[in-house]
């Protein structure tokens, strides 16, 4: 009988135990299965990675996933592999399909998913009507359209578009679209899934090409997150109109000087809703922004909620930005409230905001902040001027829940201190739990993120795990730490 993860993870601990003593067989055990270059520094993580090798695995997750679906009867597995499919986790999908080759047989919708051309063909054949009767949740194109297994698979690329061919000519619709979530009045369209869920761009300029409305509400935004440009580029060769859809100000959240050009050469307007000069200051950008704004016709003389972009970059700290602006002749004169809220973007409290007048925004000043590195200190000099590190955002994500998703363990740590309700589930429907597991796979990955820290702090305050989340974790260290979590009697199959 194999070992348990039980087992396994106390072997994992004396392994580590034993490399830190400087043990000759623990050496060798790292250089016959190296978890990471050299002079990175090793976590636990590593020696989990050692020690799932050992027992035939490429990773921890890997040997945590197998664990979880040894004993699962078929229509656990079919299930196993929709989700395996939709998130993108393609190991899995090998795996699966490795144990149960015809798994899907049978299944159109993960047929279509599977990119498998011959079974296609082969059920269109028999039941033309099967290209657009639901299948699951969702029609078959919408399945190869949130498909992400061509990037596991990229020489089925023909095939890929020839069933969504055989989908096209037996009455499939390429403005296709599904609810955003159950109960939802908002729609995810084909486009949107190939572009902005599974990054496809073979499949949405495809689409594109066979009369897919590149308006959908949704593509636009999305493509700004891609980390390339040509999603955006593809859109707006297809006649996308920018105005209405907040792609602008989602590209300020990066760091993408030549995207957020790229938009406003294109014709998106710095002025529309939100103004793009207070979104760029309180994102931390630099002065180069505000400058390219400034030039695409940004009023610097604009106030949104009480503030001009020069005061918003002041209460922000943002000082390069508020530099910019007044080199540029834009200064503004600080009013009361905006002084002592500048003031706490030293690191000390200024004046009790008690008795000022602060607006909404001002009040979400914490959440705002803390998920940037650095600004811990300010954050807690906001806390002692009267300011509830607490107070969740229009979205409702805590401060607590904004941290840990950047993966940032002291401001976890300061946050779990302010009494939070680590019930809290936010608009997404996530806990805090939840939160950390999505950033440590979607985050930006700033110096000192560590989603373990973090994971591991609100689990020793007592966050709750729901079932399945030790599965869904791509990080071994967090696969790890729930799978350790896991409730008497639910443990994994041996």
């Amino acid at each position: 009988m194999p070992p348990s993860l039980d087992r396994l993870r106390r072997d994992a601990k004396t392994l580590h135990r034993a490399h830190a003593a400087g043990m000759s067989d623990a050496r060798d055990r790292l250089r016959a299965h190296p978890p990471r270059p050299e002079g990175t520094g090793l976590r636990h993580a590593d020696y989990l990675h050692v020690i799932a090798q050992e027992q035939g695995f490429e990773s921890w997750p890997r040997l945590v996933f197998a664990a979880e679906t040894i004993g699962l009867d078929r229509a656990g597995r079919q299930q196993a592999l929709k989700r395996a499919l939709f998130h993108g986790r393609n190991w899995q999908v090998d795996r699966l399909l490795a144990e149960t080759p015809d798994l899907a047989a049978g299944l159109f919708g993960l047929e279509v998913a599977l990119l498998d051309r011959a079974a296609v063909e082969r059920r269109l054949a028999q039941d033309p009507a099967a290209a657009t009767r639901e299948a699951g949740p969702r029609r078959p194109i919408l399945h190869l359209a949130f498909s992400r297994r061509i990037h596991a698979a990229p020489e089925r690329h023909a095939d890929m578009l020839a069933i969504a061919g055989l989908l096209l000519r037996h009455g499939a619709d390429v403005n296709d679209a599904m609810p955003a979530a159950p109960g939802s009045t908002g729609r995810l369209s084909a486009l949107y899934g190939a572009l902005g869920h599974a990054g496809n761009l073979p499949l949405a300029e495809w689409l594109l090409a066979q009369g897919a409305d590149p308006n959908d509400g949704e593509s636009l935004y999305h493509a700004t997150e891609l980390g390339h440009h040509d999603g955006l580029k593809l859109l707006m060769r297809h006649g996308v109109r920018v105005a209405g859809t907040n792609a602008l100000a989602r590209m300020l959240d990066f760091d993408d000087l030549e995207g957020a050009r790229l938009l406003l050469d294109y014709g998106a307007d710095p002025g529309e809703g939100l103004p793009a000069l207070h979104h760029a200051a309180r994102r931390m950008r630099d002065g180069r922004f505000a400058r390219l704004l400034i030039a695409h016709g940004a009023d610097p003389a604009r106030r949104w909620q009480g503030h001009s972009a020069y005061g918003l970059a002041r209460i922000f700290g943002n000082e390069a930005f508020a530099r910019a602006l007044a080199a540029a002749g834009h200064a503004t004169p600080l009013d009361a409230a905006e002084t002592a809220l500048a003031a706490c973007a030293g690191g000390a409290p200024g004046a009790s905001l008690a008795s000022l007048p602060l607006g909404p925004e001002d009040r979400l000043l914490i959440a705002r902040l803390i998920q940037f590195p650095g600004r811990l200190a300010h954050a807690k000099a906001l806390a002692a001027a009267g300011l509830d590190p607490n107070a969740a955002d229009e979205t409702g994500l805590t401060p607590l829940q904004l941290a840990g998703w950047s993966g940032l363990p002291a401001a976890v740590d300061w946050l779990l201190a302010c009494r939070p309700d680590l019930l809290h589930r936010n608009a997404y429907g996530g806990g805090i739990v939840e939160t950390i597991l999505h950033g440590a796979e979607n985050a930006p990955r700033p110096e000192g993120a560590d989603h373990a820290a973090c994971l591991r702090a609100v689990l020793a305050a007592g966050a709750p795990v729901a079932p399945g989340l030790a599965q869904a974790a791509t990080d071994p260290e967090l696969a790890d730490l729930l799978e350790a979590r896991r409730p008497a009697g639910l443990s994994s199959p041996r």
